[in-house]
């Protein structure tokens, strides 16, 4: 008996229609397209609710803004005459930069001394260039004891220095890092310069996603357009697959500026998803138009059209919701860009389904019919894939406990690897360890205590003694986590001033124990130096303080276990001040916790939502179940694979499940489809499923090695994490391709499952496979 089949003969009625509405509308969209913006900024990416951003927004509104750009000095010995010159030229003419505010640099902050009559002299760290050895020496030893200037922008071991500028809140990227340059450049020298800070990371990573879309745009067409005319062999096969192809970007593309939203890291993968996806359904219908094409073949090229769309519209649209619905599931990730990313291929995708039904059979209707294919004729003329298909089904359909055995014991070997699986979320690990941004963030990690900082605010009367101390404890805390470089607050200052007009004796290196005392030594500072030194560890009225630690590691679990030893600490020991934890190590720490439970909760949805969709496709819950059962198999062994290789869970990687379940299921429910239509139609489980292979097979295997060679675009990627995701995708596709042509004709062939049954007996003469000598399926 027959399934129901899909309406077809309203596309050759409204065919140009179809057709000018499909061309003209899609164009319409590359005028928004022109309006398209790059967004590198890495706040941006993440909620605004996120605790960790508001932590961060609320220390900005007591302290300003974190923005900064530095430039890092490296040299056999910074102290060297030559180099203190060329760095004192820098931090002149970093000054001069209009979108600089303040400069902190050897030459800019203080060293505080005390003095005969018990006052304090407030001096330059630097007061002066150092002519001999012995001066040099002396300018050691004095800037060894400034806890304000040791560390922080000099190493501990004198082979680096950096200059940092302050950035005002209107500094653009573009402009400060082209005059930050222009600085470099006019004072040469021997030495190693870097250029650091968010605002040389983001001016890089924009650059970066321009350099991607050039890079992605010519390979991704060239693949193909090769791979089209490789696998299809005719003009009609390149041409209507790859229109729709086009067609798809263009829409989604031009809904990015009309959503308001903008060009990031994660949506630069976009035209590659769509090249690799758009085609996926419209292959399939070519490859059947051709199979039906054939010598004996009375209908016309329309009449065929309409055929191949009443046969395959309904699996199709199955397949393309469920590939739509597993890109909506992206909507519960964490990062904004995934989420648009998601909702952006959905669109794509649904307009690329809905012209496989509607403009692609349109096209073909209105062409004159085509030659057949020589090998579709003749067995013995086909190529070396249609042969393997053909060898494959028979050797499946022999050895089915085999391949089943195989596939469940290969499914658990390369799951072992999940207990290894961890997750990444250092935007610095964007980028190889030999890129400029890697670089200058490991040089910083070497000389100056680390590039990502953690703030915390401590809200309460500084000034009290208890205060202070408690703000002290935290800080000699922090220095004793091997992760941490360096620290600075507002105590090691008070403990600084109390020393220097001690004389200098070691005793007095604490914070007094009066408030009157410590009062005093701000104001004997500020009688000889600049009030606003203190800007970044304390207000103007002393209600909010902040500790800042530089955390030397770029690994995620390392900045973590800082963060959550701060919270663990202040809440244990500071549980009587508000303590406000921030800064982009939060941030990252927080970002932890949010990938997994978001990557579970993914994964569960779209899971469920895709089963669910093609149990309602296949008007079976019995067949939405085994229309996921590769993929129960494949999303364990991929992260499996993910941990044994050292590939991390990150805001790009941690989509793949959803896409993977989203597009992964489409070769199952093409293959389910067609052999319960076989089924029905009286063929026994073995030679259905036999049947089934060598039909869809072909439209199966060239629509996945499609989604590979365009995934595998992505391996041009400036950014590691897009690399490796264009890798996972290529693997997962593999395995679900396989799982369709293998795993599942084994399993069907073996268990005869209930929903493809049909209501009337089978024939007895068709109740094992045929041979494969009368077999023109392919």
């Amino acid at each position: 008996m027959r399934a129901v089949k899909f309406p077809s003969q309203w596309v050759v009625r409204w065919a140009w229609a179809i057709i000018a509405t499909f061309i003209v509308g899609s164009l319409l969209f590359l005028i928004p397209l022109r309006k398209i913006e790059i967004d590198p900024e890495i706040k941006n990416q993440l909620p605004p609710d996120m605790p960790a951003q508001l932590n961060i927004a609320a220390i900005e509104k007591k302290f300003g803004g974190s923005e900064l750009v530095m430039i890092v000095v490296e040299a056999a010995d910074v102290l060297a005459p030559s180099t203190l010159k060329r760095i004192q030229k820098l931090s002149e003419e970093l000054a001069k930069v209009p979108t600089v505010d303040r400069v902190m640099s050897p030459f800019t902050l203080t060293d505080v001394q005390g003095t005969p009559d018990g006052m304090m002299s407030v001096e330059p760290a630097i007061p002066s260039i150092p002519e001999t050895d012995a001066d040099r020496a002396a300018l050691k030893e004095r800037l060894e004891k400034n806890p304000i200037v040791y560390g922080n922008v000099v190493a501990r071991d004198f082979k680096a220095a950096t200059i940092i500028g302050l950035l005002s809140a209107d500094a653009k990227d573009s402009e400060t890092v082209a005059a930050v340059q222009r600085v470099i450049d006019a004072a040469p020298g021997p030495e190693t310069v870097r250029v650091g800070g968010m605002p040389d990371v983001r001016q890089r990573v924009s650059d970066d996603i321009r350099s991607d879309i050039r890079r992605f745009a010519p390979a991704g067409i060239v693949v193909i357009l090769a791979f089209l005319l490789f696998s299809l062999r005719q003009l009609r096969g390149v041409v209507i697959p790859f229109t729709v192809q086009v067609l798809a970007i263009i829409v989604a593309m031009g809904l990015i500026p009309l959503f308001g939203w903008k060009m990031q890291m994660v949506t630069v993968t976009l035209p590659v998803i769509l090249l690799a996806l758009g085609n996926d359904h419209t292959i399939h219908l070519v490859a059947r138009y051709q199979e039906e094409n054939l010598p004996t073949e009375k209908a016309s090229g329309a009449e065929i059209a309409v055929r191949v769309l009443r046969e395959l519209g309904f699996p199709v649209i199955t397949a393309g919701i469920t590939t739509v619905a597993g890109f909506l599931c992206l909507l519960s990730h964490i990062v904004i860009p995934a989420r648009q990313l998601g909702v952006l291929a959905a669109f794509g995708i649904a307009f690329a389904v809905v012209a496989s039904l509607s403009f692609a059979p349109a096209v073909l209707a209105k062409m004159r019919r085509a030659k057949p294919l020589p090998n579709l004729v003749n067995a013995d003329k086909a190529p070396f894939l249609e042969r393997l298909l053909q060898h494959n089904a028979r050797f499946v359909l022999r050895n089915k406990r085999l391949v089943v055995g195989g596939t469940l014991l290969l499914t658990l070997l390369a799951a072992a690897g999940i207990p290894f699986l961890t997750v990444d979320t250092n935007p610095i690990n964007y980028y190889p360890s030999t890129a400029p941004v890697a670089e200058t963030a490991h040089t910083i990690n070497k000389y100056f205590g680390g590039s990502t900082e953690i703030s915390v605010m401590v809200e309460g009367d500084i000034q009290d003694p208890t205060v202070m101390k408690k703000i002290d404890a935290l800080d000699r805390e922090l220095r004793k986590l091997p992760q941490v470089g360096f620290t600075s607050s507002i105590a090691q200052v008070v403990r600084t001033m109390n020393r220097a007009i001690s004389d200098g004796k070691a005793e007095a290196d604490v914070i007094p124990d009066t408030r009157e005392a410590i009062s005093q030594l701000f104001l004997l500072y500020n009688m000889g130096g600049n009030p606003q030194d203190f800007e970044r560890l304390v207000d103007f009225d002393y209600r909010h303080a902040l500790v800042t630690a530089r955390v030397n590691s770029l690994s995620t679990s390392d900045i973590a276990a800082v963060v959550n030893h701060i919270r663990e600490y202040t809440a244990r020991e500071m549980g009587d001040l508000k303590v406000t934890v921030g800064g982009f190590g939060a941030v990252f720490a927080d970002l932890v916790g949010a990938i997994v439970d978001g990557q579970v909760a993914s994964l569960a949805t779209s899971f469920l939502v895709v089963m669910l969709l093609n149990a309602f496709g296949f008007r079976s819950l019995r067949a939405g179940i085994w229309s996921m059962l590769p993929l129960a198999l494949a999303v364990p062994a991929l992260f499996g694979l993910m941990g044994t290789f050292g590939i991390e869970l990150n805001v790009v990687t941690a989509m793949l499940s959803s896409i993977m379940i989203g597009c992964g299921t489409d070769y199952t429910v093409h293959f389910l489809w067609r052999y319960r239509d076989e089924r029905r139609e009286g063929y026994g489980a073995e030679e259905a499923s036999y049947r089934a292979l060598n039909t869809v097979g072909r439209g199966v295997v060239y629509n996945g090695i499609s989604v590979i060679l365009g995934f595998a675009v992505l391996g041009l990627s400036n950014f590691t994490p897009v690399r490796y995701f264009g890798f996972l995708v290529v693997v997962s596709v593999a395995a679900c391709v396989l799982a369709a042509i293998q795993l599942m004709p084994a399993l069907v062939a073996w268990l005869d499952p209930r929903f493809a049954r049909p209501r009337l007996a089978p024939q007895p003469s068709m109740a094992a496979p045929r041979p494969a000598s009368v077999n023109t399926e392919v």
